[in-house]
């Protein structure tokens, strides 16, 4: 690090000659192999933003101007980079300020990250990425439970641009610092669909009533052919019933008389 890089503290900071530059988040991923992203807002004067196309993160990762765009990530010696470049000469006068962030992978905690820097480079500087850099901020979290920081910032100043470090955190991730600048987030969860109505269960056939008294009922024999049956006696409550006369048999011994019976006059 040369005379021409200035070491940043928190909320300290340097004027800029550079027309464009290269604000270079890294870091040092932990065993766990966290990511981190870059992201910036272009806000206002009233310091937000003017619609939700000045959001340029990992899913918008260019400004519909072209000014404001992410570069692809690198793997460095010691650690890992994401780079948002941006055009501070041609941006509209209605971007009064450019915020530079980062945030975790799936909303880890930052203290699982090691070595988080930001670093600012003259975009149009001889050498790219082998350049010094205009300014380095070593980043620290205050609370090691935010998950997106607020490192650094370019605002205007009069007619010439200025960059500020900044190191404010945020524990509700990318989305609550996008939110806190207004960016509309759409966290509406898909309604599930109803579930189905279930089915009564059939209702069973009743029995039949019992019979009275626990007795089998008698069941009355069809008619034939529509004559009418001989009415039969049911059991009165059980008891037992005579049982039936015996057929008449002849005396085997009867003989008629050989002349038949006979009719004497009067």
């Amino acid at each position: 690090m040369t005379d021409m890089t200035h070491a940043m503290l928190k909320g300290s900071n340097i004027p800029l000659d550079a027309t464009a530059v290269r604000a270079v988040i890294r870091w040092a991923p932990g065993p766990d192999g966290h990511d981190v992203d870059a992201s910036a807002l272009l806000l206002g004067t009233d310091g937000r933003v003017r619609s939700d196309e000045d959001f340029i993160f990992y899913n918008q990762p260019r400004h519909p101007s072209g000014l404001v765009r992410r570069l692809p990530k690198k793997v460095v010696t010691g650690g890992r980079t994401d780079t948002v470049e941006v055009d501070l000469a041609r941006l509209d006068p209605s971007v009064d300020q450019v915020v530079l962030a980062a945030s975790t992978d799936h909303d880890v905690p930052f203290q699982s990250v090691r070595d988080l820097q930001i670093l600012l480079y003259d975009a149009a500087a001889a050498g790219g990425g082998e350049a010094q850099p205009l300014a380095v901020f070593e980043v620290k979290p205050e609370t090691g439970e935010e998950t997106a920081i607020i490192c650094g910032e370019l605002y205007r100043r009069g007619d010439t641009w200025k960059f500020r470090a900044v190191g404010q955190g945020y524990p509700t991730g990318l989305i609550g610092l996008a939110t806190a600048f207004g960016i509309s987030v759409d966290e509406t969860e898909p309604q599930p669909e109803p579930e189905a109505t279930p089915q009564p269960a059939p209702v069973p056939p009743q029995p039949q009533a019992p019979p009275a008294y626990g007795y089998p009922q008698t069941v009355s024999p069809a008619s034939a052919y529509g004559y009418p049956q001989s009415a039969t006696t049911q059991a009165a409550y059980g008891y037992p019933q005579p049982a039936a006369t015996a057929a008449f048999a002849p005396d085997p011994n009867f003989r008629l008389p050989p002349m038949g019976p006979q009719f004497l006059p009067r």
